[in-house]
């Protein structure tokens, strides 16, 4: 299909990695210019390296999302060295440590302030503070498209990850909000919840390793949850999410916002 992305400008936060780096690889090759954003500055270089080694035009934008004069310097940044934005992919959400598994997973109450605050910031507050540096670009061209990557934690709920599920479920609210101020102005809104993606930074033992499914009881705990992974053997891939965003970027969802997208694999069916 294609998707007449041709010539658009696309700023993915997050993107040195796993879901956020797929989705790169994937915009470029629908035609984007792709700003590859990542609190790193060596992982952003190297996802806009491998897109240029395609054939892609890319921008490393090294920015922490939780600082807002960060953010209003990175669009500022991609705007001088691309173009205007015209798709931003709000895809960081997970802190560093967390994804190291360097990093408890407490129960709520007994989670650290600090913690908590940290996990809000990245989720909630880097995906406000990335809208607004991009919405008066998008005002002005009268088109736009903003996709905000969440989990499906935000909409069912997640046992020890209390506070990132309120992050997540209050980036899906701000989203049909925002959806429903920029409609006039011909800027799609949307959200993609995710379940378990395996990827480079994010992994789930055995089920990672392409090990024999059938009698890895990790897997079969996990499958359970996962209508999906009992068919196809596996859990969700970045591909999976790319393709989703791919779509939901191009004109052929110019009707659709406001709207969170399941792609989980059915973990979660409201």
């Amino acid at each position: 299909m294609d998707l007449n992305l041709t010539g658009r400008v696309a700023l993915i936060t997050g993107a040195g990695q796993g879901v956020g780096r797929g989705i790169a690889l994937t915009l470029a090759a629908e035609g984007c210019a792709v700003a590859v954003n990542d609190l790193f500055p060596d992982r952003a270089n190297a996802v806009a390296d491998d897109i240029r080694a395609l054939g892609g035009t890319a921008l490393a934008v090294p920015a922490d999302v939780c600082d807002a004069g960060a953010v209003a310097s990175m669009v500022a940044a991609v705007q001088a060295g691309l173009g205007a934005v015209h798709i931003l992919v709000n895809n960081a959400g997970v802190p560093p440590a967390l994804r190291a598994g360097q990093q408890d997973r407490p129960l709520f109450h007994a989670s650290c302030v600090a913690d908590q605050l940290a996990m809000v910031a990245l989720n909630l507050h880097g995906t406000l503070y990335c809208c607004r540096a991009v919405l008066p670009g998008m005002v002005a061209a009268h088109r736009g498209r903003i996709l905000n990557i969440v989990s499906e934690a935000g909409r069912a709920g997640e046992a020890r990850l209390a506070t990132y599920a309120a992050a997540k479920a209050g980036v899906i609210g701000f989203t049909r909000a925002l959806a429903q101020e920029h409609g006039g102005d011909a800027i799609t809104v949307n959200a993609i919840a995710l379940g378990a993606v395996s990827h480079e930074g994010i992994h789930f033992g055995p089920l990672a390793q392409g090990t024999d499914t059938a009698s890895d009881p990790a897997w079969q705990k996990m499958a359970r949850r996962y209508p999906m992974a009992r068919g196809l053997g596996r859990l969700g891939l970045p591909q999976d999410v790319a393709d989703a965003v791919a779509f939901l970027a191009s004109d052929r969802a110019a009707f659709v916002t406001g709207q969170t997208l399941g792609v989980s694999g059915g973990y979660y069916m409201p």
